[in-house]
């Protein structure tokens, strides 16, 4: 990476445009209300600049930003503005509000928009950028110009209008891909000859802004960066026009992950970017694509047996970054028809199942033949196996009998134990529920302490069943159980039971493992 020539922060800062570009991505529109709320979210990320909207071309973004300008008083608010003494005078009366204004100028410096949009000479932009640029400096301090497509204009005329920004107050210089057409070689380039050779280039921050319509945009912002820039603007989950911008979440974790290369950092709080996509997302209605990195749920998920076996082994194998550093809880080893053993049986541990190994063959098989049917397998599939297995080393229920005793109510269970013989035991509750477990705690000798239980109806009409829920803690430890039958009771009792045996096989093979030790 090329050292910039220029003074620059020792830190990147985010230009968060989500707001403003990313809002224009079709079906990305929100209220007022809702931009007060991502506004937040995005201040609480870290981003160092909020563009809010762009005043002239709606009382919405207006009335947006003071609603934010209102709430966010350390965090600096910017408006975009075309190169016009009306849209000016609307975005000075728009930023009045903010305790840290910035007016963001553009206007395009391209040949191709020269001609036909601009209808204007070299001369003409120049005389533009020059003329409002000194109008928005004398009220706001900081003034950032965009030459808009600056990538497809040519160098010297593009050195020409930096030199006229400059000059006429600009403390940020913005030279934005406006089409996602340059490539990071051609970028990186850009930026180091344009801070090399433009008056009073040392005087002001350069910026990247890049669109991904070749799905370059993130690299072409890094090699903007490793060019000089030293502002980079961009969107959560990349949203903007047509193909959209720079994710800033890749951005900032690649600078993070690859911190020995680029010798540079963010002010972003990395733990709060999944919170934050998934809070645009609901906010949008836009959901995030399942391998989008970073934030897709997909990016720290694996099935590959390989890649699960070696996650087990070390997560350095396949993660180059911790999912709690960017605010998911875990990495996913999820379960389908590239799993290994090894992975069955992790999960099944973590559900609390501890398997013998002539056990295990016989529940992976199963899982095997139920991979054929659905391509993921989750927790309450596995919960399912674990029922209909032939495991028979568990206690079963034979028979019960609930009956009232006055104020109280008594239970009584008849057992299977794991060598076939039958045990019978009686207790008293406050209830059906409360005498029932200590009738099983007794013929099982396991003391659980019931933290939550909950039944409820699977399926309808005569064929539904009731499903009960209980979640226990045993020797610190918190445990889940479930189980189903036509008796809301009877399925209490196979929740219960299914906790019960599986602590009594745990502690089985865990005495079995010191023993071989």
């Amino acid at each position: 990476m090329n050292t910039p020539t220029h003074s620059a922060p020792a830190q990147i800062r985010i230009f968060d445009t989500t707001l403003r570009d990313g809002e224009q991505s079709p079906g990305c529109s929100m209220t007022p209300q809702q931009k007060v709320v991502m506004a937040r979210g995005l201040a609480d990320l870290g981003v160092d600049i909020i563009e809010t909207g762009f005043p002239a071309s709606s009382q919405s973004d207006r009335e947006a930003h003071a609603l934010i300008a209102r709430d966010l008083r350390d965090t600096t608010l910017a408006v975009l503005s075309r190169c016009l003494p009306g849209d000016i005078e609307t975005s000075l009366r728009t930023l009045s509000a903010s305790a840290r204004p910035r007016l963001h100028l553009f206007l395009s410096t391209s040949p191709l928009h020269r001609e036909h949009k601009l209808r204007m000479s070299r001369e003409q932009v120049l005389q533009s950028i020059d003329t409002h640029v000194r109008l928005a400096r004398g009220h706001v301090d900081e003034i950032e110009f965009s030459a808009e497509d600056a990538t497809r204009t040519e160098e010297d005329f593009l050195h020409d209008a930096i030199a006229a920004a400059i000059a006429a107050g600009a403390t940020t210089i913005n030279l934005p891909d406006t089409v996602g057409f340059t490539t990071p070689e051609e970028i990186r380039a850009m930026f180091e000859r344009a801070i090399a050779k433009v008056a009073g280039a040392d005087r002001v921050v350069f910026s990247a802004h890049c669109h991904n319509d070749l799905g370059l945009a993130v690299a072409n912002s890094l090699a903007a960066i490793e060019g000089g820039a030293r502002q980079v603007e961009g969107s959560i989950n990349g949203i903007g026009e047509r193909a959209g911008n720079c994710a800033i979440e890749e951005l900032v974790m690649a600078l993070k992950v690859r911190n020995a290369f680029y010798n540079l950092d963010t002010r972003i709080d990395t733990q709060r970017i999944v919170p934050t996509s998934q809070l645009l997302s609901r906010l949008v209605g836009m959901p995030v694509q399942r391998n989008k990195a970073i934030v897709g749920a997909n990016a720290f998920a694996h099935e590959s047996g390989i890649h699960q076996h070696g996650m087990l082994r070390h997560r350095g194998t396949y993660e180059i970054m911790q999912p709690q550093d960017v605010g998911w809880p875990s990495s996913q080893m999820v379960l389908g028809r590239h799993s290994g053993r090894a992975a069955v049986e992790q999960r099944l541990r973590a559900l609390g199942y501890w398997l013998e190994e002539d056990e295990l063959k016989l529940v992976f098989e199963q899982f095997k033949a139920l991979c054929e049917r659905q391509r993921v397998v989750g927790d309450a599939d596995l919960q399912a196996l674990m029922q209909d297995a032939a495991v028979s080393d568990g206690y079963r229920l034979a028979s019960m009998t609930i009956s009232d005793v006055g104020s109280r109510a008594n239970a009584l269970v008849e057992l299977s134990d794991p060598d076939g013989n039958r045990i019978a035991e009686t207790a008293q509750g406050n209830g059906p529920v409360d005498a029932l477990f200590g009738a099983l705690s007794a013929a099982t000798g396991v003391q659980l302490q019931l933290e939550s239980y909950q039944v409820h109806s699977v399926g309808i009409g005569a064929d539904a069943r009731g499903e009960a829920s209980l979640s226990v803690r045993c020797d610190g430890e918190e445990y889940e159980g479930t189980g189903t039958s036509k008796d809301i009771i009877e399925a209490s009792a196979l929740a219960w039971l299914d906790v019960a045996n599986r602590l009594l096989r745990q502690r089985r093979v865990e005495q079995q493992e010191v023993a071989a030790a």
